[in-house]
């Protein structure tokens, strides 16, 4: 006999025989997270900025101050551009005999990359250090990124930062790599080992946590219990956090001691099955009754 499948968030439960005693789901783990779960638009975006940069192919060489652009320079018996460095100057190339030189860092000719970066470096620090309530906030966040991907699809940064006193925000393709890379490996540790010593188990009656990394389990009678969720910030809850939330347990009523876990992971889908471990002790789920 098929089944509808379970709750999001639910414990899984196995199939069990109609003439068997009922089983139970006994505990669900609620894992809060620190805020640097919502930096993972930082690291992304150095990834596909270094991969752009890369395929673009282009150069940037560091010259000495006084460095001319010459035309029709001869080389090979063919004439070319060349940048001649002044009079007792070099450009600190390393040379050996037999290597070629490059011109220097692999950097993007469109400093539009610069502006994304530093763009989205900012509104993720903002948003994930401020609560910014309400729809203005929201409003003026999107506006903002809104203006920085279009200007940068229509290529006018450039001219912009220009007019600005000749601003010119790059950043080579290694440079992005060295953002992004390590921001990833902590991330993942953060996320999955780190943020994980961050718990609330509902049990049979109880409620055990964990709020601080190296704290003892603490364990209360979950019987009063109030659970809630606190009003979303919705640019980092929902744009960042895809459904992230903050959980809040008021213990023995409206004034008993308050238990809080900081963005919970998809906490809509795990609030209705927190609410019935609280007020039941035990939720039991017997197929051979439907």
């Amino acid at each position: 006999m098929s089944t509808a499948p379970p709750p999001a968030g639910a414990v899984p439960v196995e199939h069990q025989h109609p003439n068997e005693p009922p089983r139970r789901i006994d505990y669900l783990v609620v894992y809060g997270h620190s805020n640097l779960f919502y930096w993972w638009p930082v690291w992304l975006v150095s990834f596909v900025l270094a991969g752009i940069t890369y395929f673009e192919g282009q150069q940037m060489a560091v010259v000495p101050d006084g460095t001319a652009v010459k035309h029709g320079v001869a080389i090979d018996g063919a004439p070319h551009e060349a940048l001649v460095a002044p009079q007792g100057k070099t450009f600190g190339l390393a040379r050996e005999e037999g290597q070629k030189t490059t011109a220097g860092m692999t950097v993007s000719s469109n400093n539009s990359l610069g502006v994304i970066f530093v763009a989205t470096l900012l509104v993720v620090a903002l948003a994930s250090t401020i609560l910014l309530r309400g729809l203005v906030s929201l409003v003026a966040l999107v506006v903002m990124i809104a203006a920085v991907v279009i200007l940068a699809l229509l290529d006018l940064w450039n001219p912009i930062l220009l007019f600005l006193g000749g601003l010119d925000i790059r950043m080579n393709a290694t440079g992005y790599m060295a953002v992004g890379v390590p921001l990833f490996l902590v991330w993942l540790a953060v996320v999955f080992v780190y943020d994980r010593a961050q718990y609330i188990i509902f049990d049979q009656g109880q409620i055990r946590y964990v709020r601080e990394v190296g704290d003892n389990e603490v364990a209360l009678q979950s019987e009063g219990a109030i659970v809630e969720k606190k009003r979303n910030d919705v640019f980092r809850h929902w744009l960042l956090g895809f459904g992230t939330g903050d959980l809040v347990i008021r213990m023995g009523g409206p004034n008993g001691p308050t238990i809080e876990l900081e963005n919970v992971i998809n906490i809509n889908s795990k609030l209705p099955l927190i609410q019935r471990l609280v007020k039941e002790k035990a939720i039991t789920v017997d197929e051979g009754s439907t």
